[in-house]
């Protein structure tokens, strides 16, 4: 039995990046071997084991064949005959298949180092085809590496065109998909996500509805980027930049879906883009099974964005209605990342990326004057039903008002 560190550890290691996790797989051994020392079998597709005292996870070296479309469409052989050649072949990418050994010796028989120091993104074998899930970790990988200068290589990108064109991604479910996003929005550029899919037509199959927004015009003299597609990656760094909370980058990635249906004929305007944003992130999200949070803010955030961005030329009436329908009073964690994602959205335009918002600023305000109202002294007072929605209605008016009129520093 020989065990052998592997994957993203030894990968970040000579990144000089901290290793969250470490992964092993173990050479020569059986099932039952690794029961008799104490190990707790996981894995249910191929035999995973938890160490019996630090928990991490080995696996045994296995190879893989494949036997129908999608990702699950495999057969799976682990026995002691099985190479550690064997298992790394089977991996995605080259810096993902190098393994070390117990004294620090680096086992690298895909060139996976060399790939590091020359910053490509590059696949381990042809079968790399055979997995659709491993264009969206090429993406992803493309998004967490973008600051480092990584790029995909293009016999790569080739193969995963070849996939998008077979068919192969149409394979993938939905709880997969969404499991990959929502870690690439976590990752340092989350925009790469998305253009690397683009660039090997995923983008199209996966989220056509942010692939349409892809040269679709904007009035030049409020967006310079001038391209909705281009704008959209810009605000989804600034969301980056902004919050490490994916929900925030979501919302803010979803914002503008209903400017790729705007007739032709009236660009570069978008009037109404909003209602029709709020359809279609319904749509992506329910495709998808995009938990009901991030689904929630998402849908907000393309209904009210641009009432947040004339928040200063808004009635105190309309503020109200608005922070009523963004339920700020009694959500006002998620009221907050709503703003994030506005000023994403404000800050996502070339010379635009340090300017102030004070609109964000308007509406919290408005928040909390609505809040100094005491609706149990109303109650006190005798007031029920319409009269006391009235009453508390006009009072917060009142509020909004008066902090409107004193002069902003």
């Amino acid at each position: 039995m020989k065990i052998y560190q592997v994957g993203g550890s030894v990968r970040d290691k000579l990144l000089g990046l901290p290793v969250q996790d470490r992964d092993w797989v173990v050479v020569g051994a059986t099932p039952q071997q690794m029961l008799d020392q104490g190990f707790k079998q996981v894995g249910q597709d191929f035999p995973v084991f938890l160490h019996p005292s630090t928990h991490e996870e080995y696996a045994l070296a296995r190879t893989e064949r494949k036997t129908g479309p999608g990702y699950k469409g495999f057969s799976v052989h682990a026995a002691p005959d099985v190479t550690l050649e064997d298992d790394l072949v089977r991996r995605d990418l080259t810096i993902n298949a190098m393994a070390e050994t117990p004294d620090g010796t680096l086992i690298d028989p895909y060139d996976g180092a060399e790939d590091l120091r020359q910053r490509w993104l590059r696949h381990v074998s042809a079968a790399f085809v055979e997995d659709p899930v491993r264009i969206l970790r090429v993406a992803r990988f493309a998004a967490r590496f973008a600051p480092l200068g990584f790029r995909v290589a293009d016999e790569t990108n080739a193969l995963m065109l070849q996939m998008v064109e077979s068919g192969e991604v149409d394979a993938l479910v939905p709880e997969r998909v969404w499991a990959e996003l929502v870690r690439a929005l976590g990752e340092a550029r989350p925009s790469r996500f998305f253009e690397t899919l683009r660039d090997c037509g995923a983008l199209a199959r996966l989220f056509p509805d942010i692939d349409r927004l892809f040269g679709v015009p904007q009035p030049p003299e409020h967006h310079p980027e001038i391209d909705t597609g281009v704008h959209v990656m810009l605000v989804l760094d600034q969301a980056a930049r902004l919050s490490p909370d994916t929900q925030v980058r979501f919302a803010a990635l979803l914002h503008d879906l209903g400017k790729g249906t705007t007739p032709p004929e009236e660009w570069p305007r978008h009037i109404g883009h909003e209602a029709r944003g709020v359809d279609l992130a319904k749509a992506m999200c329910k495709r998808w099974r995009v938990p009901g949070d991030y689904r929630d803010l998402a849908v907000l955030t393309a209904q009210y964005h641009t009432h947040c961005h004339r928040a200063a030329e808004l009635r105190p009436s309309t503020l109200l209605d608005t922070l009523q329908a963004l339920d700020a009073l009694r959500r006002p964690q998620r009221f907050e990342s709503f703003l994030l994602a506005c000023e994403a959205d404000f800050r996502g335009r070339p010379g635009y990326e340090d300017k102030p918002y004070p609109q964000a600023d308007i509406f919290r305000a408005a928040l909390q004057a609505t809040q100094t109202v005491d609706a149990k002294a109303l109650v006190a007072e005798g007031l029920v039903g319409e009269a006391l929605a009235e009453k508390l209605r006009r009072q917060r008016i009142t509020a909004i008002t008066r902090i409107s009129a004193e002069p902003r520093v």
